[in-house]
């Protein structure tokens, strides 16, 4: 196969919207694949009808009355339409996929289910309008694999509910910019989000606040292994957190005996005064956003009964490999307290035969974490405040790092400073400064081998509905794809600002068939004629769908 040409060389509009940017990939010329309501998909079963399915999506085509999927030709096809076709053969590395497309038909091969999964996704970003009032998929040869193991996206549903039809409806979006999982935040100081039937205290009496007041809520263990299975069917794993020593004020609404009084100091003081809300205060429910101000008891032996029941039924219930024990922002714990709690915790986590997870504050304690323990960094693209030393006490404990730069990939960071949703601790965070940065040059020490991947979080204080979550999330998202998905910048012709805003402009007609309400951030060259974004998920709607508990 040639070489990825040089975007310079190519016309600015024959830019493929592929995101994120593959391995390789050359365009022929030529005619293209002509898509029609009689197109065979012919092939693997469970990934002709995700075909059929984003086909649908995209163009109103309605693939199920012509096409073959493995079977005989059926009645309404000529028998000698172009046909596409989809295999896995085993080969490559895992998740890897190669695509060819002519004007005489289109193959994706697989090299396990994900790749040909991923290759469906690259085939509906191709999915483009011909001059002449039809649908056509270009003369394309693509070979691709991902460049980290581990792409994800992080929902907080803490501070803010967002029940399971929200859940899935990011799954959907996530994957189909290859990212492979999705960390959902279910505990902080406003409310603890999954039923434990070892603890039931914790969501009968601990669920019911958010931020500003508004509804909680919680998933049923049902919930949960249904968005477990949701995710599964798009090849994506379910990394759940329980965020503690921190962060961990909900639980003294349960088991009060557990929590330390709230340390409250001028800086939590400051951001009471700057986004209201009355400071916390012991037993009583909590739906301010200062941070910090909470801590389990370190020394009790109830407190690591407590995290052995929580993680060991969380075990349980996910099939995963992994699982988050938090670790961050634990203000009111003093550093020599929580060296000794992370150091137990952590072990805790792994005899439940899982790798834990922990922001990168816990990598303070170095060898001490069990063997393994994945760090997850979220300071800056220039790390500030030792934050680049505690990181690489993971390394030190034979763990790997999740990066996750604040200024960058923090996707709740508002894009303008007049936007009406997100926060600005990080800075306002640009669709082109959300680009600008790769993975191995982050943190001195740490290159490709010691990176487990990348994670975009998108924290929920701001964001009620699912049209918030996009409204933050996209475009940005992407960036955030690419850094995990394609080569490292500098690596390929496509790794590129000015292509990468191309390429995500293209997305616009797709992202918009898709109900997406992304956000049309300058710098990128949307399309004039894009439609107007659809509306998300009410937040109202959503509570009632999912079994929400109010306040």
């Amino acid at each position: 196969m040639d070489a990825t040409p040089d975007p310079a060389e190519w016309s600015i509009v024959a830019l493929p919207a592929v995101v994120p940017a593959p391995a390789s990939i050359a365009l022929p010329g030529g005619a293209a694949f002509p898509l029609t309501a009689h197109t065979e998909i012919a092939g693997d079963a469970d990934a002709a009808a995700t075909a059929r399915a984003l086909i649908a999506t995209r163009t109103g085509l309605d693939l199920r009355a012509g096409s073959t999927g493995s079977g005989p030709v059926t009645s309404g096809s000529t028998g000698s339409d172009p046909a596409i076709t989809l295999r896995i053969d085993g080969a490559g590395t895992p998740e890897s996929y190669r695509l060819h497309a002519s004007a005489a038909s289109v193959t994706v091969i697989g090299s396990d289910a994900a790749g040909l999964f991923y290759g469906i996704q690259t085939l509906g970003q191709l999915i483009a309008e011909t001059d002449g009032g039809g649908w056509g998929i270009p003369a394309a040869e693509i070979a691709d694999a991902p460049r980290f193991r581990y792409r994800g996206v992080m929902l907080d549903v803490a501070r803010h509910f967002h029940g399971v039809e929200t859940v899935k409806a990011l799954i959907d979006r996530a994957a189909s910019l290859k990212l492979n999982a999705l960390h959902l935040h279910l505990s902080d100081d406003q409310g603890w989000r999954l039923e434990l039937r070892s603890r039931p205290l914790l969501t009968e009496k601990a669920s019911a606040t958010a931020v500003g007041g508004d509804p909680g809520g919680f998933y049923t263990q049902a919930d949960y292994r249904g968005i477990v299975a949701y995710a599964a069917a798009h090849h994506m794993i379910v990394v759940p957190e329980f965020d503690m020593p921190g962060h961990t004020h909900a639980v003294t609404l349960a088991y009060p005996e557990l929590n330390e009084q709230p340390k409250v100091d001028e800086h939590m003081l400051e951001i009471i005064r700057d986004y209201g809300g009355d400071a916390p205060a012991h037993g009583v429910p909590y739906d301010g956003m200062a941070v910090g101000f909470s801590s389990l008891k370190i020394h009790d032996d109830a407190t690591y009964a407590f995290v052995t029941d929580v993680f060991t039924e969380l075990a349980e219930l996910t099939p995963g490999p992994y699982l988050h024990l938090g670790g961050d922002e634990a203000l009111g714990t003093p550093p020599e307290d929580f060296a000794h709690f992370v150091e137990r915790a952590s072990a805790i986590v792994a005899a439940t035969g899982k790798t834990p997870i922990a922001w990168h504050e816990a990598g303070v304690v170095g060898e001490r974490l069990a063997p393994g323990t994945v760090g997850q960094y979220w300071g800056f693209r220039t790390p500030t405040d030792g934050m680049d030393e505690k990181t690489r006490g993971f390394v030190a404990a034979g763990g790997q790092i999740i990066l996750s730069p604040a200024d960058a990939i923090y996707l709740d960071m508002k894009y303008d400073a007049d936007a009406a949703l997100g926060l600005v601790w990080a800075g306002v965070v640009s669709a082109q400064q959300s680009y600008a940065w790769d993975p191995a040059t982050v943190i001195d020490g740490i290159g490709d081998d010691e990176i487990l991947g990348v994670e975009a979080p998108l924290w929920a204080e701001t964001a009620r509905t699912l049209s918030d979550i996009d409204t933050l999330a996209f475009p940005r998202i992407a960036s955030a794809a690419e850094a995990g998905w394609s080569p490292a910048a500098g690596a390929s012709a496509l790794r590129t600002w000015d292509s990468f805003a191309q390429r995500v402009a293209g997305l616009a007609p797709l992202w918009t068939s898709m109900g997406i309400a992304f956000t049309p951030l300058p710098g990128i060259p949307w399309p004039a004629a894009a439609p107007a974004p659809a509306p998300g998920i009410d937040a109202a709607t959503d509570a009632e769908a999912t079994g929400a508990v109010p306040a």
